[in-house]
């Protein structure tokens, strides 16, 4: 082979390896980032549309336990509040939740120190993303566990006019930090429902019902919770909340594979420069052939069937490094994660990635190979 053919091989497998490559990189930042929200966010999250609050005795939460495919129920209360530690004031969502939630959302498995605990001893606890303690320059504490907090909760119909703050204030001690995702590690405070209906005087009012649901069965779930209550609640799955964060995600891939698709066309110019250099090569050969009887089908299918070959080795050369590149990451961590303090890179190989990439490159060369060959064999051959 000469050297414009080795630069076709060359050129194809890099392109092929960088599509397994890329494509795996992304399966793996989509998984991490679907981690990071399914399983902090509810799979379903049923909302009031007459209002921000609805009596929790109007439904019956044991019935919507029992519908197929459901995990668990938890009823909870979302609220803005204001949080003084020291001289530093910040704004915060207190999600008052139950136990169902705590286990649903896998928190000690999300803890950056401290435990996962919204009640010690019989004294209301709380857990606190780990960016919004920062924020405040607040910290665990390893000798007494916690760290305390000034918690500015709202009055419900309290007049500004009438008292001096509008405000319900209570120390608060914070027994975890948690990290899950940028918005949660930034403005999220748990607390157990039974604090956040004192703190708010709601008695049996909440403002939402978080459903934890199989995968499989959401859509399901959700059609059924709809029709149910028909007009009366809004139901919102995961999904739909962080639609935007994973249509970006799903575009962002879209885009570098077409670049690289668009690239693995320029690369086959080399391919075809590869194969008018063959038929130059060859042009004494050929004449021979063409003395003995050889017909043009014939020698179009020699050079047609070289310029599969060349593919194919490019493409072969290029699966073996792209799927090896990503075994090494998968199994060794070469590539860590940038401030993360040494997360591994996540890397995740699936077989309808290699099946897309091996039919779009062996599309793309055949037609590489096909046409420039039938061209010069309709030029050079009478």
């Amino acid at each position: 082979m000469n050297w414009i053919t080795w630069i076709s091989v060359v050129g194809i497998a890099v392109i092929t390896a960088a599509l397994v490559i890329i494509l795996s990189a992304f399966n793996g930042i989509e998984q991490m980032v679907s981690k990071l929200y399914s399983d902090y966010d509810p799979a379903i999250t049923m909302r009031s549309l007459e209002g921000k609050t609805f009596d929790s005795t109007t439904v019956n939460i044991e019935s919507l336990r029992k519908i197929p495919g459901v995990v668990s129920v938890s009823k909870a209360i979302e609220e803005t509040v204001i949080i003084k530690h020291g001289k530093k004031w910040v704004n915060a969502r207190m999600i008052g939740v139950d136990l169902s939630f705590v286990e649903a959302c896998k928190l000690d498995k999300h803890l950056v120190d401290g435990y996962p605990y919204l009640e010690e001893n019989g004294e209301p606890t709380g857990v606190i993303g780990a960016s919004l303690l920062d924020k405040i320059d607040g910290y665990i504490s390893e000798l007494d566990g916690h760290e305390e907090l000034m918690l500015y909760t709202p009055l419900r119909d309290a007049s500004i006019a009438r008292l001096k703050s509008p405000f319900k204030v209570s120390p608060l001690k914070i027994v975890g930090r948690m990290n899950y995702n940028k918005d949660v590690n930034m403005s999220d405070l748990l607390v157990s429902i039974q604090y956040a209906q004192i703190q708010l005087n709601y008695e049996d009012d909440i403002t939402a019902i978080y459903f934890q649901i199989k995968k499989e069965n959401i859509d399901e779930v959700k059609a059924i919770l709809s029709q149910k209550f028909e007009k009366k609640f809004q139901f919102k799955t995961a999904a739909e909340k962080n639609e935007l964060i994973f249509k970006t995600s799903e575009s962002e891939k879209k885009i570098v594979v077409l670049i690289l698709l668009f690239i693995f066309v320029l690369a086959a110019f080399n391919l075809v420069a590869s194969l008018n250099m063959l038929f130059i090569e060859k042009k004494e050969n050929i004449e021979t052939m063409e003395r003995f009887g050889a017909s043009k089908r014939f020698i179009f299918q020699i050079f047609f069937i070289e310029g599969l070959l060349i593919s194919a080795m490019g493409i072969l050369i290029g699966l073996i490094l792209g799927i090896g590149v990503c075994y090494a990451q998968i199994n060794w961590g070469f590539v860590q994660m940038p401030n993360t303090g040494g997360e591994i890179f996540p890397v995740i190989l699936r077989v309808k990635d290699i099946l897309f990439i091996l039919g779009t490159v062996i599309v793309l060369s055949t037609l590489s190979s096909y046409f420039p060959v039938r061209y010069l064999v309709r030029k050079t051959i009478r």
